[in-house]
C-alpha cells in the first residue's frame, strides 16, 4: 500500500513472528507444527505479493481462500479423534501468554488508521476492544496459574469474554472490508487485510488466537488435567 512507513509492516510481521513462537511452544516444540505454519505463511504471502486478494469483486471473494482454510482446519481438530487429542496436548499456559501478542496488534491496527487503510471502528478509539484480552493475559496467568492451585472457573470466564471481544473486532473488520458484502466504513473501508503483510492478520493471527481460546476451553471443561508445568 501507498504511503505505509516501513515500521508498521515490519511490526506486524514481528508480530506474527511472535505469535509463531509462543504456539510453537505451546505445541511442545513440535517441528511438524512449525514446518506447517512457516509453509502456510509462506504460501500467503507469495499470493498476496501477486495482488490475488485485492480482487474484491469475484464470486467467491478472493478473500475467502486465505480465511477459510484455517477455520476448515480447526473445526477439524475438534471433529477427529486424533486432533482432539492433539488439542489435549497444548500447553494451556503458553496459549494464555500467546493473547500477548493482541497487543502489538492493536498498535498496528491504530497506525493502519492513522494512514487512512483500514477505519475507526477497527480501533481502540472505535468499537475494537481487543487490546484488553491482551492487557489482561499476563495478570490471568499470574492469577490462574500458581503452583498450589489453578483456578479453572476464572480461566474459563476470561477465555469466554475474550473469545467475544475477538468475535466482534472480527465482525467488524469482515463487515469494513471492500468485499460484496460490506455494510459498514464505506467512507474508509478496511482495505489493510487485502494486503501483505497485514494479510497475515486474518490468514493466521486470528486463527490461531481463536484455536488458542478453544483449546484451553475445551481442557478445562472435558480434560480435567494436570496443567503443565511452563518450560
Amino acid at each position: 500500500m501507498e504511503n505505509i512507513p516501513f515500521y508498521i509492516p515490519l511490526l506486524f510481521a514481528g508480530t506474527t513472528a511472535f505469535a509463531v513462537y509462543l504456539f510453537y511452544t505451546a505445541a511442545n516444540h513440535s517441528k511438524k507444527v512449525l514446518a506447517a505454519i512457516t509453509g502456510w505463511l509462506l504460501l500467503q504471502a507469495v499470493i498476496g505479493l501477486t495482488g490475488f486478494y485485492t480482487v474484491t469483486n469475484s464470486r467467491p471473494p478472493h478473500f475467502l481462500f486465505l480465511t477459510f482454510p484455517p477455520l476448515l482446519f480447526i473445526l477439524s481438530l475438534f471433529i477427529t479423534r486424533k486432533g482432539r487429542q492433539w488439542l489435549d496436548s497444548l500447553n494451556i499456559k503458553i496459549l494464555t501468554l500467546l493473547h500477548i501478542v493482541r497487543i502489538p496488534v492493536e498498535i498496528v491496527l491504530f497506525l493502519l488508521f492513522t494512514y487512512k487503510t483500514i477505519p475507526s471502528l477497527m480501533t481502540f478509539e472505535g468499537r475494537n476492544f481487543d487490546i484488553i484480552s491482551g492487557l489482561s493475559a499476563p495478570l490471568i496467568y499470574l492469577l490462574c496459574f500458581s503452583k498450589h492451585k489453578t483456578r479453572r472457573p476464572a480461566l474459563l470466564v476470561w477465555n469466554l469474554v475474550c473469545l467475544g471481544l475477538l468475535i466482534n473486532i472480527v465482525t467488524i473488520a469482515v463487515l469494513s472490508a471492500p468485499l460484496p458484502f460490506q455494510q459498514l466504513s464505506f467512507e474508509q473501508p478496511n482495505r489493510a487485510i487485502l494486503y501483505f503483510p497485514y494479510i497475515w492478520l486474518p490468514g493466521f493471527v486470528v486463527p490461531v488466537v481463536l484455536l488458542s481460546h478453544l483449546a484451553v476451553m475445551r481442557q478445562l471443561l472435558y480434560k480435567q488435567a494436570v496443567i503443565p508445568d511452563l518450560a
